[in-house]
């Protein structure tokens, strides 16, 4: 399994068979990654994503691509405003957690297997209105993938790419790409 990251926009990686969208428990498509999604994807996915929600935090759901050129958007549950949701313990000052981010990486990923994709591209989890460290964050989500590619050595997936769209957030994790 190849890892990349790269500095751009999510929403216009052609090359790849899904994207992961940054998601709330509801699945509804908001700001920042989802936001790009929508404009970009069109509402279809929204009312897609909607109808196949609520998820825990942590899971992962998957709609079509809409107008995207992907042809799956898997969406990655990590934060929430449901009550069920503020039960979940969280990193003090942000709407989710490590444990939150491993687990939607590893469910992301899980879902691309269950469609035998080749490619999945994921934004930062939770670094943006969850103000989750983006530090911690790419540190979590680089560990949950190469525990997924330990744990499933016959995997379908050949490429998972790391797409970020400010070059800090690039710099990130790349250096955390290149330490670990």
């Amino acid at each position: 399994m190849r890892i990349e990251i790269v500095q751009g926009d999510i929403t216009r990686q052609a090359d790849i068979d899904s994207i992961v969208n940054a998601a709330n428990t509801e699945l509804i498509l908001g700001s920042g990654v989802a936001g790009a999604i929508l404009r970009r994807g069109g509402s279809e996915i929204d009312r897609e994503g909607q109808a196949k929600g609520p998820i825990k935090l942590g899971q992962a759901a998957v709609t079509g691509g809409g107008r995207l050129p992907n042809k799956y958007v898997i969406h990655a549950a990590a934060m929430g405003h449901r009550p069920e949701d503020a039960r979940v313990p969280k990193r003090p000052g942000s709407l989710s957690s490590a444990a939150i981010i491993a687990d939607a990486t590893r469910n992301s990923l899980c879902r691309a297997e269950e469609l035998q994709l080749k490619s999945v591209a994921f934004p930062a989890l939770a670094t943006g209105v969850a103000a989750f460290p983006v530090e911690e964050c790419a540190e979590t989500m680089l560990g949950a993938v190469r525990e997924y590619e330990r744990e499933t050595p016959r995997s379908s997936i050949q490429l998972v790419r790391f797409v970020l769209f400010g070059e800090a957030d690039y710099r990130t994790f790349l250096s955390a790409l290149n330490t670990s």
